[in-house]
């Protein structure tokens, strides 16, 4: 908010130095920017936190400056009365014979919860033309550039207290009438900027007899601008929802003065002041009648809540040194809530009860009215503390085990990658090995980027999408993983999150899926790991049906892995080959080990088998290692398939074939012989034999 000298000392008396302003200013919340000179003005630009829309006019930096330095405040009050009545005699000298604003046109609302209140006044015969030096020079320090007389005051107004105006060319409004309502889907509206824009239906618009005028708390329509040739003008002052216009101007791109006010809230109490404000400057600077009268359509509560559902806000004098560590007599407190604003309605030794004013939405609870004290006393009075009390904080399961994923990861050559959740609709719909499917993906109100409005329910498609940027960039290495959040649906319900570890390499199958047992094995090592068969996968599926696979852990699903499929590269657009995982974290973390187990490694050496076993084609590997490692029990120390798997018909057999691995024995309590080691082997066979029909090939 940048604010005017010259102009703030139309209401409250400042301070000769400027520096002394404006660290006031900042000690009490109101952060400096900077300041420079214009010409014989000062322009100071102040940070206004969200919560401070009070702050977004002159008048509301004035009632600062006045509390802070115990000066008073001057608020004009307009000489244009809340019937519309202008007391003195207009430029055209014939106030008597204004007409009633009833009878010359008419306000509807259709969306009461979009537009809580609207406020028209008619002024008859303006004379539309430049503007005064003065309130020229006023604008052009602050900013704002002038356009003609009718709409510099309504941007001067805006600018004085906080609530925006808009001004309508009369003469334009198909039927001489307004209609607030919601947007018709796809209508299109065209704004002051004279660019076309099409609705979606979320938005409120100010209407005529015929089509939209302006956009609601964002911007005006060009139909009805305000011209050379405009000699009547209807004043618009409103009220519209905050999260209405915030989405309609992110919506569109229209961020403007007014939608930044009208997304904090405005004073509902200070919107008939703004419409007599405005009416008034513009009988004086541009002359006209005023029809007597105002419509006004209001649809505001009549009672405030406050915290507990109280009408007031209660305020124990005790608290303010608990909180505070300083005391403060109750006559302070009491002087600065009122000079704030608040009206007292009790008051005891005990404690002090307020009702907040209307244009601090902020003041609802006990601690708002003990920060306002802390900030208008001086937080440099409050003593800093000499001992900081720090209590100390343990890690969740979750973050131990998060550690040691994202360690092993690094040390395998992966980079930790960060993208949105929300994403465009064919990243949403690459991949679901969450869900079934059959409920959609969930789409957002706006979206975060340019079309990312669906919230993904895998992150693998999001880390192909890095992939490819990386390969158009010609780096030759893309090892990538990420930790995120998937969002899944539930109908009726809000959605699920599940926390996943999506991972791309170019290893391929086999090297992938070498990371997610060294994983398994270092998180949760007493778990066993088990390789099932991937889900089936529909035509132009993300993954390779023959290259990939499942895990289990625990017999809990872990895992879904695998090649991505030559359909799933051209989808996209990959120009090398390359592999990706999901993984639950959860059932990660649910089986993980925190507290390791040691013991003493064999000082003996190893002894090591090679075997050729012919099973049926349909056995998994998974299978031969488990009935492997069972039958050779504690000498068993490692078991690894050494080479690919062996088909021909004519030597195997029909539906057969052979698979090679490396059995490697160790005791811990002496070299094994070889009759020891041919025991071990030998056992291993006859398991092999039994459970699954397995042959040692010669």
């Amino acid at each position: 908010m940048i604010v005017s000298t010259d102009w703030l000392a139309d209401y409250v008396a400042l301070p000769k130095s400027i520096e002394e302003l404006t660290e006031r200013l900042t000690l009490a919340g109101l952060n400096l920017e900077e300041f420079h000179a214009v010409g014989d003005d000062t322009a100071i630009d102040l940070e206004v936190t969200s919560n401070r829309p009070d702050c977004l006019g002159h008048i509301g930096v004035a009632r600062e400056v006045a509390v802070l330095f115990g000066q008073q405040l001057k608020r004009p009050e307009p000489l244009t009365n809340a019937d519309g009545v202008q007391p003195r005699t207009t430029v055209s000298g014939s106030a008597s014979s204004a007409k009633s604003v009833a009878t010359e046109t008419s306000v509807t609302v259709n969306c009461h919860e979009l537009c809580p209140r609207y406020t028209a006044r008619l002024i008859k015969g303006v004379k539309i033309g430049p503007s005064p030096k003065w309130l020229q020079n006023r604008l052009k320090t602050i900013g704002v550039a002038t356009i003609n007389n009718v709409v510099d005051i309504t941007n001067y107004v805006m600018m004085e207290i906080g609530q925006p105006l808009h001004a309508f060319d009369f003469a334009k409004l198909h039927g001489g009438k307004i209609v607030v309502r919601q947007a018709v889907k796809d209508e299109p509206f065209t704004a002051i900027n004279h660019k076309e824009y099409r609705l979606t239906g979320d938005e409120v618009v100010i209407a005529d007899a015929k089509r939209p005028v302006a956009l609601g708390g964002v911007m005006g329509g060009a139909d009805t601008e305000v011209s050379d040739t405009t000699t009547d003008v209807l004043i618009e002052a409103a009220d519209f929802a905050p999260l209405a216009v915030r989405a309609a101007a992110r919506r569109h791109v229209l961020q403007s003065p007014s939608s930044y006010r009208f997304e904090r809230g405005v004073d509902p109490q200070g919107i008939d002041w703004a419409s007599r404000r405005c009416c008034e400057l513009i009988l004086e600077l541009a002359g006209g009648e005023l029809c007597e009268g105002v419509i006004d359509i209001d649809n505001q509560p009549t009672e405030r809540v406050f915290d507990e559902g109280r009408d007031h806000v209660k305020l124990r004098y005790p608290q303010i040194s608990r909180l505070l560590g300083v005391e403060v007599s109750s006559d302070e407190v009491r002087k600065i809530l009122i000079d704030l604003g608040c009206e007292e309605i009790h008051n005891c030794d005990h404690c002090v009860k307020v009702v907040p004013p209307t244009w601090r939405a902020d003041l609802t609870r006990e601690c708002d009215l003990i920060e306002e004290v802390a900030r208008i006393h001086g937080y440099d009075k409050i003593p800093a503390a000499t001992t900081l009390p720090i209590f100390p904080s343990a890690k969740h399961r979750e973050d131990h085990v998060f550690d040691q994923v994202r360690a092993l990861l690094a040390g395998a050559g992966f980079d930790e990658a960060y993208t949105l959740s929300a994403v465009e609709p064919e990243l949403a719909d690459g991949f679901a090995p969450w869900s079934d499917g059959s409920g959609g993906s969930l789409s957002t109100g706006m979206a975060v980027l340019r079309r990312a409005n669906v919230l993904r329910q895998s992150v693998a498609p999001s880390l192909l999408a890095c992939r490819r940027t990386n390969e158009t960039l010609s780096n030759p290495v893309v090892e990538l993983f990420e930790i995120a959040k998937v969002y899944l649906p539930q109908e009726g319900e809000l959605p699920a999150e599940k926390r996943v570890l999506a991972i791309t390499s170019g290893g391929g199958y086999s090297e992938l899926k070498g990371v997610l047992e060294s994983l398994a094995a270092s998180v949760a090592p007493g778990a066993e790991l088990t390789v099932t068969p991937a889900r089936g996968p529909d035509e132009g599926a993300l993954l390779d049906a023959s290259r990939s696979a499942g895990l289990l852990l625990g017999g809990v699903p872990l895992c879904l892995f695998g090649d991505v499929s030559p359909a799933g590269r051209e989808r996209f657009s990959l120009r090398g080959p390359a592999s990706v995982a999901e993984l639950d974290l959860g059932v990660l973390a649910a089986a993980a080990e925190l507290v390791r187990q040691t013991s003493p490694l064999s000082s003996y050496p190893p002894v090591a088998r090679d075997l050729n076993i012919v099973v049926e084609e349909s056995t998994p590997w998974a299978a031969i290692e488990s009935a492997a490692r069972t039958a050779g029990g504690e000498l068993a120390e490692q078991i690894a398939f050494t080479d690919d798997s062996f088909r021909d018909a004519k030597q195997l057999g029909e539906g057969k074939k052979s698979v090679v691995f490396r059995v490697q024995l160790r005791s811990t309590e002496g070299t094994l012989t070889s009759d020891q080691a041919d025991a071990v082997i030998g056992r291993i066979v006859a398991a092999l034999e039994s459970e699954l029909g397995g042959k040692l090939r010669a």
